[in-house]
């Protein structure tokens, strides 16, 4: 990340850029104290900021409550970046054979820093709202879609992840044992695929296998999630998991050039 001494380092896009941050699932709407709050400037200069952006489209304004909200323009931000990953369309054919076969919920995800980030998601009928959403970033160490790629990097640099990489308990469930998510890791790099049970949600169990790229280590995976009421580590190891590798590997040849940007120091 650049900092203020950096000479390109405009200061003031970037104080436009953590008002935006301020939103997220749980805060759509924001008054100007709010977004003050969540993003750490002075109230001056947050509410020339947001009726910059408010011009410019990139904010809606409720006349009444005088909150704001993203706008459309955010979308049309989502577009072009889905146009600027060559793996998301190279791989949506084949998630999308995927999901019809199995009938269950098929994402693709990629390493971001320290998170996973879900640029594709394909729902069962079982599947609520959120878990549709693309864009929604997780702590990798909590997921098994960010643990099947750190399983690729060498043992330095998952050692390195799993000692700093942050972790956030959704559930009861959640794995806080950074020794424990250091042997899942272990394992998914002896076995190839990594599976994780009640870590987002309680009974639910999420497989993942890595998209290997060109320098062998795995920046993006196809992870699939299903019910534990319905699927044992047995039957999704027999059923499920060789399809979620077929349509990884079938992805990873095509999978040259990608951007790659994550790093297990970021």
């Amino acid at each position: 990340m650049k900092t203020k001494q950096d000479t390109l380092y405009v200061g003031s896009l970037a104080k436009g850029l953590r008002l935006l941050r301020a939103f997220d699932e749980a805060h759509t709407e924001l008054s100007l104290t709010e977004l003050a709050q969540r993003s750490d400037l002075d109230k001056s200069a947050t509410q020339r900021l947001a009726n910059t952006l408010h011009i410019e489209g990139m904010l809606e304004k409720d006349p009444d409550t005088r909150r704001f909200r993203p706008s459309h323009a955010w979308l049309q931000m989502a577009y072009a970046y889905y146009w600027s990953d060559p793996l998301v369309g190279q791989a949506m054919p084949k998630l999308i054979d995927l999901s019809q076969d199995l009938g269950e919920t098929v994402n693709l995800t990629e390493l971001s820093g320290d998170h996973i980030v879900y640029v594709s998601r394909l729902p069962c009928k079982r599947t609520y709202f959120a878990a549709t959403v693309i864009g929604r970033r997780l702590p990798a160490l909590s997921t098994s879609a960010g643990r099947a790629m750190l399983a690729t990097f060498p043992e330095p640099d998952r050692n390195a992840a799993v000692e700093s990489w942050p972790i956030k308990r959704f559930t009861p469930s959640t794995t806080t044992d950074r020794d424990k998510i250091r042997g899942s890791i272990a394992r998914a790099a002896r076995d190839g695929f990594a599976i994780s049970t009640g870590q987002m949600i309680l009974n639910e169990i999420g497989v993942a296998t890595p998209i290997i790229g060109h320098d062998g280590r795995a920046y993006a995976a196809v992870q699939c999630s299903v019910s534990a009421h319905t699927w044992t580590r047995e039957t999704i190891i027999r059923d499920i998991l060789p399809k979620l590798q077929d349509t990884a590997n079938a992805i990873s040849p095509s999978f040259q050039g990608h951007r790659g940007s994550a790093r297990p120091d970021h």
